[in-house]
Protein backbone atom coordinates (compact mmCIF):
# COMPACT_ATOMS: atom_id res chain seq x y z
CA UNK A 1 0.00 0.00 0.00
CA UNK A 2 2.95 2.34 0.49
CA UNK A 3 3.62 2.56 -3.25
CA UNK A 4 -0.05 3.04 -4.08
CA UNK A 5 -0.18 5.96 -1.63
CA UNK A 6 3.03 7.36 -3.08
CA UNK A 7 1.61 7.19 -6.60
CA UNK A 8 -1.43 9.23 -5.64
CA UNK A 9 0.79 11.70 -3.80
CA UNK A 10 2.96 12.12 -6.88
CA UNK A 11 -0.05 12.70 -9.10
CA UNK A 12 -1.44 15.27 -6.71
CA UNK A 13 1.90 17.07 -6.59
CA UNK A 14 2.26 16.96 -10.35
CA UNK A 15 -1.25 18.20 -10.98
CA UNK A 16 -0.77 21.07 -8.55
CA UNK A 17 2.69 22.07 -9.66
CA UNK A 18 3.15 25.10 -11.88
CA UNK A 19 5.34 25.64 -14.88
CA UNK A 20 4.68 22.38 -16.72
CA UNK A 21 2.08 21.70 -19.36
CA UNK A 22 1.88 18.12 -18.12
CA UNK A 23 3.44 15.66 -15.73
CA UNK A 24 2.85 11.95 -15.63
CA UNK A 25 3.88 8.76 -13.85
CA UNK A 26 3.75 4.99 -14.00
CA UNK A 27 2.90 2.47 -11.32
CA UNK A 28 6.09 1.23 -9.67
CA UNK A 29 6.47 -2.51 -10.28
CA UNK A 30 7.30 -4.78 -7.37
CA UNK A 31 9.47 -7.29 -9.21
CA UNK A 32 11.63 -7.46 -12.27
CA UNK A 33 11.21 -4.35 -14.35
CA UNK A 34 9.09 -4.11 -17.47
CA UNK A 35 6.86 -1.63 -19.22
CA UNK A 36 3.99 -3.77 -17.99
CA UNK A 37 2.84 -4.30 -14.39
CA UNK A 38 4.64 -7.13 -12.67
CA UNK A 39 3.01 -10.54 -12.52
CA UNK A 40 3.25 -12.70 -9.43
CA UNK A 41 4.81 -16.13 -10.07
CA UNK A 42 2.12 -18.31 -11.60
CA UNK A 43 -0.50 -15.60 -11.35
CA UNK A 44 -1.99 -12.74 -13.35
CA UNK A 45 -0.34 -9.39 -13.73
CA UNK A 46 -0.98 -6.95 -10.93
CA UNK A 47 -3.02 -4.08 -12.40
CA UNK A 48 -1.66 -0.58 -12.11
CA UNK A 49 -3.48 1.57 -9.53
CA UNK A 50 -6.12 3.82 -10.99
CA UNK A 51 -5.16 7.47 -10.97
CA UNK A 52 -6.83 10.83 -11.49
CA UNK A 53 -6.13 12.48 -14.83
CA UNK A 54 -3.29 14.99 -14.96
CA UNK A 55 -4.60 16.53 -18.15
CA UNK A 56 -7.34 15.81 -20.64
CA UNK A 57 -5.77 17.54 -23.61
CA UNK A 58 -2.76 19.65 -24.40
CA UNK A 59 -3.09 23.31 -23.52
CA UNK A 60 -0.70 24.46 -26.22
CA UNK A 61 -2.42 26.42 -28.96
CA UNK A 62 0.75 26.20 -31.05
CA UNK A 63 0.36 22.42 -31.43
CA UNK A 64 -1.91 22.47 -34.45
CA UNK A 65 -2.09 19.54 -36.91
CA UNK A 66 0.83 19.63 -39.32
CA UNK A 67 1.61 18.34 -42.77
CA UNK A 68 4.35 15.74 -42.83
CA UNK A 69 7.86 16.30 -44.19
CA UNK A 70 9.22 12.83 -44.96
CA UNK A 71 12.24 11.59 -43.03
CA UNK A 72 14.80 9.59 -44.98
CA UNK A 73 16.96 7.37 -42.77
CA UNK A 74 20.61 6.70 -43.53
CA UNK A 75 20.71 3.57 -45.72
CA UNK A 76 21.59 0.22 -44.24
CA UNK A 77 20.31 -3.13 -43.03
CA UNK A 78 19.42 -4.22 -39.52
CA UNK A 79 21.10 -7.33 -38.12
CA UNK A 80 19.35 -10.57 -38.99
CA UNK A 81 20.36 -12.24 -35.75
CA UNK A 82 19.35 -12.06 -32.10
CA UNK A 83 22.16 -11.02 -29.77
CA UNK A 84 23.03 -11.94 -26.24
CA UNK A 85 22.09 -8.92 -24.10
CA UNK A 86 24.79 -7.38 -21.95
CA UNK A 87 24.10 -4.95 -19.12
CA UNK A 88 26.42 -2.39 -17.60
CA UNK A 89 26.01 0.40 -15.05
CA UNK A 90 27.83 3.66 -15.71
CA UNK A 91 28.21 6.73 -13.49
CA UNK A 92 27.60 10.11 -15.12
CA UNK A 93 26.74 13.52 -13.73
CA UNK A 94 25.93 16.96 -15.11
CA UNK A 95 27.26 19.42 -12.58
CA UNK A 96 25.52 18.60 -9.31
CA UNK A 97 22.99 16.34 -11.06
CA UNK A 98 23.93 12.66 -10.73
CA UNK A 99 22.84 10.56 -13.71
CA UNK A 100 23.58 6.88 -13.00
CA UNK A 101 22.90 5.09 -16.26
CA UNK A 102 22.05 1.47 -16.95
CA UNK A 103 23.01 0.27 -20.44
CA UNK A 104 21.67 -2.73 -22.34
CA UNK A 105 23.72 -3.71 -25.40
CA UNK A 106 24.43 -6.48 -27.93
CA UNK A 107 27.02 -8.84 -26.47
CA UNK A 108 29.13 -11.74 -27.66
CA UNK A 109 27.94 -15.31 -27.40
CA UNK A 110 25.03 -17.40 -28.65
CA UNK A 111 21.64 -15.88 -27.93
CA UNK A 112 19.49 -18.00 -25.68
CA UNK A 113 18.01 -16.65 -22.48
CA UNK A 114 16.73 -13.08 -22.82
CA UNK A 115 18.10 -12.26 -19.36
CA UNK A 116 20.90 -9.67 -19.56
CA UNK A 117 24.43 -10.72 -18.68
CA UNK A 118 26.18 -8.20 -16.39
CA UNK A 119 29.31 -6.70 -17.97
CA UNK A 120 29.29 -9.13 -20.90
CA UNK A 121 31.82 -8.58 -23.67
CA UNK A 122 30.29 -6.24 -26.29
CA UNK A 123 29.54 -7.77 -29.68
CA UNK A 124 32.20 -7.19 -32.29
CA UNK A 125 32.22 -6.81 -36.05
CA UNK A 126 29.89 -3.86 -36.46
CA UNK A 127 28.62 -0.71 -34.77
CA UNK A 128 25.08 -0.29 -33.42
CA UNK A 129 22.60 2.59 -33.10
CA UNK A 130 22.10 4.12 -29.65
CA UNK A 131 18.70 4.75 -28.04
CA UNK A 132 18.49 7.07 -25.01
CA UNK A 133 15.54 5.99 -22.81
CA UNK A 134 13.87 8.24 -20.21
CA UNK A 135 11.79 6.72 -17.40
CA UNK A 136 8.51 8.01 -15.98
CA UNK A 137 7.98 9.72 -12.63
CA UNK A 138 8.80 7.49 -9.63
CA UNK A 139 10.27 4.86 -11.95
CA UNK A 140 13.74 3.57 -12.78
CA UNK A 141 15.28 2.42 -16.07
CA UNK A 142 15.17 -1.18 -14.83
CA UNK A 143 11.37 -1.00 -14.68
CA UNK A 144 11.42 -1.12 -18.49
CA UNK A 145 13.98 -3.91 -18.81
CA UNK A 146 11.70 -6.25 -20.76
CA UNK A 147 11.29 -3.97 -23.76
CA UNK A 148 14.75 -2.37 -23.53
CA UNK A 149 16.35 -5.82 -23.52
CA UNK A 150 14.35 -6.70 -26.64
CA UNK A 151 15.76 -3.66 -28.39
CA UNK A 152 19.29 -4.63 -27.36
CA UNK A 153 18.71 -8.20 -28.53
CA UNK A 154 17.69 -6.78 -31.93
CA UNK A 155 20.93 -4.80 -32.27
CA UNK A 156 20.64 -1.52 -30.36
CA UNK A 157 22.60 -0.03 -27.48
CA UNK A 158 20.07 1.36 -24.99
CA UNK A 159 21.11 3.83 -22.27
CA UNK A 160 18.68 4.60 -19.45
CA UNK A 161 19.67 7.34 -16.97
CA UNK A 162 17.96 7.66 -13.59
CA UNK A 163 17.04 11.31 -13.27
CA UNK A 164 18.02 13.04 -10.02
CA UNK A 165 14.64 14.41 -8.94
CA UNK A 166 12.03 12.18 -10.60
CA UNK A 167 13.27 8.59 -10.25
CA UNK A 168 12.17 6.08 -7.63
CA UNK A 169 13.63 6.59 -4.16
CA UNK A 170 15.13 10.07 -4.60
CA UNK A 171 15.23 12.18 -1.45
CA UNK A 172 14.13 15.39 -3.18
CA UNK A 173 11.29 14.49 -5.55
CA UNK A 174 10.38 17.38 -7.88
CA UNK A 175 7.90 16.66 -10.71
CA UNK A 176 8.68 20.01 -12.36
CA UNK A 177 12.30 18.96 -12.76
CA UNK A 178 11.21 17.34 -16.02
CA UNK A 179 12.09 20.72 -17.58
CA UNK A 180 15.76 19.96 -16.89
CA UNK A 181 15.73 16.38 -18.14
CA UNK A 182 16.22 16.98 -21.87
CA UNK A 183 19.55 18.64 -21.06
CA UNK A 184 20.39 15.66 -18.82
CA UNK A 185 19.55 13.28 -21.68
CA UNK A 186 21.77 15.19 -24.12
CA UNK A 187 24.59 15.07 -21.58
CA UNK A 188 24.25 11.29 -21.26
CA UNK A 189 24.39 11.01 -25.05
CA UNK A 190 27.58 13.09 -25.02
CA UNK A 191 29.11 10.81 -22.39
CA UNK A 192 28.11 7.63 -24.18
CA UNK A 193 29.69 8.89 -27.40
CA UNK A 194 32.81 10.44 -25.92
CA UNK A 195 33.72 8.37 -22.90
CA UNK A 196 36.44 5.80 -22.52
CA UNK A 197 34.13 2.88 -21.80
CA UNK A 198 34.50 -0.08 -24.20
CA UNK A 199 30.87 0.38 -25.23
CA UNK A 200 31.87 3.53 -27.10
CA UNK A 201 33.57 1.40 -29.73
CA UNK A 202 30.32 -0.34 -30.72
CA UNK A 203 28.12 2.77 -30.97
CA UNK A 204 27.39 4.45 -34.31
CA UNK A 205 27.31 8.21 -33.52
CA UNK A 206 25.30 8.93 -36.67
CA UNK A 207 22.35 6.71 -35.69
CA UNK A 208 20.83 8.05 -32.47
CA UNK A 209 17.28 7.99 -31.08
CA UNK A 210 15.46 8.98 -27.91
CA UNK A 211 12.55 7.19 -26.27
CA UNK A 212 10.63 7.48 -23.02
CA UNK A 213 7.47 6.72 -21.07
CA UNK A 214 5.08 9.19 -19.42
CA UNK A 215 7.24 11.93 -17.86
CA UNK A 216 10.07 10.40 -19.86
CA UNK A 217 7.90 10.68 -22.96
CA UNK A 218 7.52 14.39 -22.25
CA UNK A 219 11.30 14.56 -21.85
CA UNK A 220 11.67 12.84 -25.22
CA UNK A 221 9.36 15.33 -26.93
CA UNK A 222 11.50 18.08 -25.39
CA UNK A 223 14.52 16.68 -27.20
CA UNK A 224 12.68 17.31 -30.48
CA UNK A 225 11.25 20.72 -29.55
CA UNK A 226 12.46 23.13 -26.83
CA UNK A 227 15.80 21.37 -26.32
CA UNK A 228 16.25 19.97 -29.82
CA UNK A 229 19.22 17.67 -30.13
CA UNK A 230 19.89 17.69 -33.89
CA UNK A 231 21.78 14.40 -33.69
CA UNK A 232 18.57 12.49 -33.03
CA UNK A 233 17.13 10.68 -36.02
CA UNK A 234 14.09 9.12 -34.32
CA UNK A 235 11.90 9.21 -31.21
CA UNK A 236 9.54 6.77 -29.49
CA UNK A 237 7.03 8.28 -27.05
CA UNK A 238 5.07 5.97 -24.74
CA UNK A 239 2.07 7.62 -23.04
CA UNK A 240 3.57 11.10 -23.34
CA UNK A 241 2.53 14.55 -24.48
CA UNK A 242 4.02 17.95 -25.33
CA UNK A 243 6.93 19.66 -23.62
CA UNK A 244 5.62 23.01 -22.33
CA UNK A 245 3.50 23.45 -25.45
CA UNK A 246 6.52 24.26 -27.61
CA UNK A 247 6.55 23.26 -31.29
CA UNK A 248 8.88 20.73 -32.88
CA UNK A 249 12.05 22.12 -34.40
CA UNK A 250 15.26 21.14 -36.15
CA UNK A 251 15.98 18.62 -38.90
CA UNK A 252 13.38 16.01 -39.88
CA UNK A 253 13.17 12.88 -37.76
CA UNK A 254 10.83 9.91 -37.48
CA UNK A 255 8.45 9.69 -34.51
CA UNK A 256 6.44 6.78 -33.12
CA UNK A 257 3.79 7.32 -30.45
CA UNK A 258 2.32 4.49 -28.37
CA UNK A 259 -0.71 5.35 -26.24
CA UNK A 260 -3.55 3.55 -24.49
CA UNK A 261 -7.01 4.80 -25.37
CA UNK A 262 -8.08 4.35 -21.73
CA UNK A 263 -5.13 6.24 -20.25
CA UNK A 264 -6.47 8.33 -17.36
CA UNK A 265 -3.12 9.89 -16.45
CA UNK A 266 -2.02 11.38 -19.78
CA UNK A 267 -5.05 11.04 -22.00
CA UNK A 268 -4.99 9.55 -25.47
CA UNK A 269 -6.28 12.88 -26.83
CA UNK A 270 -3.25 14.66 -25.34
CA UNK A 271 -0.91 12.18 -26.98
CA UNK A 272 -2.72 12.26 -30.31
CA UNK A 273 -2.59 16.06 -30.44
CA UNK A 274 1.20 15.87 -30.28
CA UNK A 275 1.23 13.13 -32.92
CA UNK A 276 -0.77 15.40 -35.23
CA UNK A 277 1.57 18.31 -34.52
CA UNK A 278 4.67 16.32 -35.48
CA UNK A 279 5.91 17.83 -38.77
CA UNK A 280 7.90 14.78 -39.89
CA UNK A 281 7.32 11.11 -40.66
CA UNK A 282 5.08 9.81 -37.88
CA UNK A 283 3.03 6.88 -36.68
CA UNK A 284 0.80 6.23 -33.69
CA UNK A 285 0.01 2.85 -32.16
CA UNK A 286 -3.20 3.11 -30.12
CA UNK A 287 -3.83 0.30 -27.64
CA UNK A 288 -7.61 -0.19 -27.70
CA UNK A 289 -8.10 -1.09 -24.03
CA UNK A 290 -4.72 0.14 -22.83
CA UNK A 291 -4.11 2.37 -19.86
CA UNK A 292 -1.06 4.36 -18.79
CA UNK A 293 1.28 1.39 -18.57
CA UNK A 294 1.64 -1.47 -21.02
CA UNK A 295 -0.32 -4.54 -19.95
CA UNK A 296 1.35 -7.90 -20.62
CA UNK A 297 -1.34 -8.59 -23.22
CA UNK A 298 -0.26 -5.45 -25.11
CA UNK A 299 3.49 -6.07 -24.98
CA UNK A 300 3.75 -8.01 -28.26
CA UNK A 301 2.50 -5.21 -30.57
CA UNK A 302 4.25 -2.55 -28.49
CA UNK A 303 7.63 -4.27 -28.57
CA UNK A 304 7.23 -5.50 -32.15
CA UNK A 305 6.14 -2.17 -33.60
CA UNK A 306 8.80 -0.16 -31.77
CA UNK A 307 11.56 -2.60 -32.75
CA UNK A 308 10.64 -2.55 -36.44
CA UNK A 309 10.34 1.23 -36.28
CA UNK A 310 13.85 1.53 -34.85
CA UNK A 311 15.21 -0.94 -37.40
CA UNK A 312 13.86 1.26 -40.17
CA UNK A 313 14.54 4.72 -38.72
CA UNK A 314 18.08 4.02 -37.46
CA UNK A 315 19.36 1.22 -39.69
CA UNK A 316 17.49 2.35 -42.80
CA UNK A 317 16.06 -1.15 -43.20
CA UNK A 318 13.18 -0.80 -45.67
CA UNK A 319 11.97 -4.36 -45.02
CA UNK A 320 11.49 -3.44 -41.37
CA UNK A 321 9.36 -0.46 -42.37
CA UNK A 322 7.14 -2.78 -44.39
CA UNK A 323 6.72 -5.05 -41.35
CA UNK A 324 5.45 -2.30 -39.03
CA UNK A 325 1.72 -2.79 -39.85
CA UNK A 326 2.05 -6.52 -39.28
CA UNK A 327 3.75 -5.98 -35.93
CA UNK A 328 1.06 -3.48 -34.90
CA UNK A 329 -1.66 -6.04 -35.66
CA UNK A 330 -0.23 -8.70 -33.31
CA UNK A 331 -2.92 -10.12 -31.00
CA UNK A 332 -5.52 -7.67 -32.38
CA UNK A 333 -5.28 -5.27 -29.46
CA UNK A 334 -4.14 -2.08 -31.21
CA UNK A 335 -4.65 0.13 -34.24
CA UNK A 336 -2.02 1.98 -36.26
CA UNK A 337 -2.00 5.40 -37.89
CA UNK A 338 0.94 5.22 -40.25
CA UNK A 339 2.45 8.27 -41.94
CA UNK A 340 6.06 7.11 -42.04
Amino acid sequence: MRRRSLLFGVLAAAAGAGGMSACSTQARPTGTGTVAPTAAPGGPATPAPSAPPILSSTTASSLAPRDVTPYTPPPGNAPDQAYVVGRRDLSFSRGDRPLPTRVWYPATGTAGSPDPVPDAEPASGRVFPLVLFSHGLTATPEDYADILSRWAQAGFVVAGPAYPHTSWGVSDFQPDDIVNQPADATHVLDQMLGGGDPLRAIIDPDRLAAAGHSGGGITTVGLFSAARDPRLKAGVVFAGTDFQGLPFSGPPAAMLYVHGRRDNTVTWDAGHTVFEATPWSRAMLSITDGGHVTDPGDLAPTAGTSTEFLRWSLYGDTAARARIPQAAALDGVATLENQL
